[in-house]
């Protein structure tokens, strides 16, 4: 199977899908969400979904005049909905994992599961890839992103270690970076750390955090009043900034005020507190274990 959908049910019931609705899945990936949204629409609503990957729309639905695939970096969602001369859509739903076939792929370097090309990147079509990171980023840069990234506080010690291996030959494989960073974990949380140091360098080959903050800023564009915004998390700093900005509309989280000191923001909480797969989907689908799904509507 290409992918198993987190919170299928749960992220598709926050859209409250009405039939004759207008939908986007920023997010097609193996077309979970999208083909349960399809599976709500009637004959006069419409689903667009996104996805730069190349290997994705092969998942495409045949035949389905409600549906329209968009290969494209999401950061780019309202541009795209100009172009289908769409005003205004009635829900958005992203779900910011990544696929458990990029992990699954050896050649796509995802995963130190496999020795392969130190790729990682999501459109594999053009950008920088993970070897260009390890092999030309200053010491200082890549310590940087090992810790905001990758969440490792021995980020300078592992830094330091990839530029002292890289003088002496390139690390191009994902099993080079591995050997290299490995010495420096600790052994109860090897795996843990390894994950890790592949994550932070996938943002940042990705752009993740740059395209999720258009992208989330797009919304408020894109959205009619009423219209619903439903987002799947795996890690606290994309976690952090969707909660921030379904608070306040604004990446810091920081609610204005009018004279009277009422709130001033475009949404209101769905979902309150994040949604988390049970025990069992966790235990099934074990890719769903650090997810948090959130969903509000735009007000205003």
């Amino acid at each position: 199977m290409y992918h198993i959908p987190v919170l299928l049910q749960p992220t598709v019931d926050g859209l409250a899908v009405r039939p004759s609705g207008t939908y986007v899945d920023v997010t097609f990936g193996g077309g979970g969400h999208s083909r349960e949204i399809l599976r709500r629409l009637g004959e006069d609503g419409h689903l667009y979904s996104f996805d730069q990957d190349a290997d994705a729309e092969g998942n495409v639905p045949e035949g389905d005049a409600r549906f329209t695939f968009v290969r494209s970096n999401f950061r780019y969602l309202r541009n795209w909905m100009r172009y289908y001369g769409v005003e205004a859509v009635d829900g958005i739903v992203a779900d910011l994992g990544v696929s458990s076939h990029h992990f699954d792929e050896r050649e796509r370097g995802f995963s130190f599961r496999f020795d392969a090309p130190l790729d990682m990147r999501m459109n594999g079509r053009a950008g920088m890839t993970a070897a260009d990171v390890v092999n030309r980023y200053g010491e200082e840069q890549l310590a940087d992103l090992l810790w905001l990234y990758g969440e490792l506080k021995n980020s300078r010690r592992l830094a330091a270690a990839i530029v002292k291996a890289r003088s002496v030959q390139p690390l191009l494989l994902t099993g080079d970076l591995m050997h290299t960073v490995q010495p420096l974990l600790p052994r109860e949380r090897e795996k843990k750390d390894l994950a890790r140091v592949f994550q932070a360098l996938r943002m940042e080959v990705n752009h993740e955090m740059d395209a999720l903050r258009e992208m989330l800023l797009a919304t408020l564009q894109v959205l009619r009043p009423g219209g619903r915004l439903a987002v799947l998390t795996y890690h606290s700093l994309e976690d952090r900034m969707v909660k921030n900005f379904m608070r306040a509309g604004r990446m810091d989280g920081k609610v204005e005020q009018d004279f009277y000191g009422r709130r001033l923001t475009p949404w209101r909480s769905v979902t309150g507190r994040a949604v988390q797969p049970s025990a069992e989907e966790q235990q099934e689908n074990p890719r769903s274990r650090s997810a948090k799904l959130r969903v509000a509507e735009k007000v205003q």
